[in-house]
């Protein structure tokens, strides 16, 4: 869905690698990406090693190749923050991480795990670093609109994914789908939730942050694995 984007970038790098005298179309690709002719790259004998990034069946094919491979899944990674952070450094970071490409990224902070006698500073200082609170309605209206139902076609069940016509929106953007209107200046929409919500539990690949309140490190950290989902893709810590 970004063909002619991906074409273009190729194109300045290969002119800049040109300029530092690097040999003519180092970096390549297909006019035409498809499913055929990926499968005929990643056979192809003289292709050594392989990597990818996306959903899982593109990374499990890659590393079930055969070949030398790298693969980069799904993520759902935490961040906790306790009692002996800096707070005001640690909203700073959070906001700047979850807001960068509008939390497309895998490794961007996707849910807080925060102390409760921090939680309130934590809150109050991602507000003036872009952040917008929402009450708990709000959070529940948004996730009818940012997460759609879809059924399994191999075992009939009704699952939660995520809308494309929300991933990798501006914050103010998904906000007027619930009828908040905000300026440009929102970065991020946080939001306090309990751990089994949807926003806690979805990796959403857009700018919500779901708070949960812990009592302890060891909660933190065991809610943190949880969340996780086993993925063993990554995890953040202020402390």
């Amino acid at each position: 869905r970004a063909k002619k984007v991906s074409l273009h970038l190729i194109q300045l790098i290969n002119k800049a690698l040109c300029k530092a005298g690097a040999p003519a179309n180092l970096v390549v690709t297909v006019s035409a990406p498809s499913i055929e002719n990926t499968n005929a790259m990643m056979s192809h004998p003289k292709i050594r090693m392989l990597v990818a990034t996306g959903g899982p069946a593109i990374v499990k094919t890659v590393l079930s190749s055969g070949k030398k491979a790298i693969g980069a899944g799904a993520g759902n990674p935490p961040v906790i923050v306790d009692d002996t952070a800096d707070i005001r450094k640690a909203a700073k970071d959070i906001i700047d991480g979850c807001t960068f490409d509008n939390n497309l990224p895998c490794i961007a902070e996707k849910e807080v795990f925060a102390f409760d006698n921090i939680a309130d500073e934590l809150i109050h200082y991602m507000k003036q670093n872009g952040a917008y609170m929402i009450t708990a309605a709000q959070a529940d209206a948004l996730a009818k609109v940012v997460l759609v139902e879809q059924t399994c076609k191999e075992t009939g069940k009704v699952r939660k994914i995520i809308s494309r016509k929300c991933v990798g929106r501006d914050a103010d953007v998904l906000l007027d789908m619930i009828g908040v209107k905000v300026g440009k200046d929102v970065r991020c929409i946080i939001c306090e939730t309990d751990f089994d919500h949807p926003f806690v539990q979805q990796e959403l690949m857009m700018p919500i942050l779901p708070i949960v309140r812990v009592k302890d490190i060891d909660t933190a950290i065991d809610l943190a694995v949880k969340a996780e989902h086993g993925n063993r893709h990554t995890a953040h810590m202020h402390s």
